[in-house]
């Protein structure tokens, strides 16, 4: 007798469930990296005004990046993507069996090419994707699950830094820290290091990192990716006052900034701004604060900091993070490393 088709999505999804481990950090995330509001007080209290651009991603902003990422302006993704396609095979020869472990996971769609090449190759499948919106974490663990029947899932809902500092002795013979999608360039310098401080703590001798960055490129290219005309980007960016308002009882109106976003071409970087269009008075009633704004004043959210491969890779090599291969795509718009760490 053939089950129904009842028993057999009820049978699908209890499979799920065993392979599916969802931990929650984002809650003591709050509490530990500041977001009880300390940021946001230290930031819009200094001259000039600033926000810490995690604040961009709660589930909405998390949707309308991943919008983002399909903007014909925003080169960024496709140029990473064709890079992986064809490479992927090659990375995981050279890793072998290992656990990936990703940064920023999103909706975990290149994630896809590298779990494909490491089940072309027969290995097992054990992935650990990081993100601070524990609403498409979730739902992008479960459909990764129902596609690859194999795989085993521990998803992280909180920041890098709580939950690499987190990490378990991995359950594979390796293991392998995946930065892709270009999010080292909103990293300032000092920032860099530190974070390369914890990539080289969450790692063993011998285990790897994956890292993509842009790189620098006529302006011509680069202004459009972050002022497309659709306007996803600015929705983007004013969410980020829609998020502050939800978590702190704030009253900013949002009809009342605007979405700038420019290239520093002497610092080889993209500055997104919130611009104020007139003066105005804001309150953040749970952090006790209250924020006054001229008229044209900003806010900046983002730096995209653009990268030169070669500094890159003396950085990486100083702090134990060797890159054995570096590929790039025909323009040499996009930089892929795949460093491996040994003792400094």
């Amino acid at each position: 007798m053939s089950m129904s088709k009842a028993a057999i999505s009820k049978t699908s999804q209890d499979n799920i469930e065993k392979r599916l481990q969802i931990e929650r950090l984002i809650e003591a995330t709050r509490i530990v990296a500041s977001s009880a509001g300390s940021d946001v007080i230290k930031g819009l209290t200094q001259t000039p005004k600033s926000l810490p651009p995690w604040y961009f991603y709660d589930d909405r902003g998390s949707e309308l990046f991943e919008q983002i990422c399909e903007l014909p302006e925003y080169y960024l993704t496709r140029t990473e993507t064709s890079i992986l396609q064809q490479y992927a095979g090659e990375i995981a020869k050279i890793t072998g069996a290992c656990e990936l472990v990703e940064l920023g996971s999103g909706s975990s769609t290149k994630t896809r090419i590298l779990l494909n090449a490491y089940q072309q190759l027969g290995y097992p499948l054990r992935y650990l994707p990081i993100d601070v919106s524990a609403g498409i974490l979730e739902s992008s663990a479960r459909q990764l699950l129902a596609d690859y029947p194999s795989l085993q899932v521990h998803a992280l809902a909180g920041t890098y830094e709580l939950a690499l500092a987190q990490l378990l002795p991995t359950q594979l013979s390796s293991r392998m820290i995946c930065f892709i999608g270009s999010t080292l360039g909103n990293l300032q310098p000092q920032q860099c290091d530190v974070f390369f401080s914890q990539i080289t703590n969450a790692l063993q001798v011998g285990e790897y990192f994956l890292l993509g960055i842009d790189l620098q490129k006529p302006k011509h290219i680069l202004s459009p990716a972050y002022n497309d005309r659709q306007g996803v980007t600015a929705a983007f960016n004013i969410n980020m006052l829609d998020h502050l308002n939800r978590r702190f009882e704030g009253n900013f109106d949002t009809t009342q900034f605007e979405h700038w976003a420019f290239y520093n071409q002497t610092e080889h970087q993209i500055e997104m701004h919130l611009r104020s269009l007139r003066s105005q008075t804001v309150q953040l009633k749970s952090l006790n604060l209250t924020v006054n704004f001229a008229a044209s004043e900003t806010i900046l959210t983002e730096v995209s900091r653009k990268f030169d491969l070669n500094t890159i890779q003396q950085q990486l090599t100083a702090w134990g993070l060797i890159p054995r291969h570096v590929w790039t795509d025909a323009n040499q718009w996009f930089g892929l490393l795949l460093c491996q760490l040994q003792a400094i």
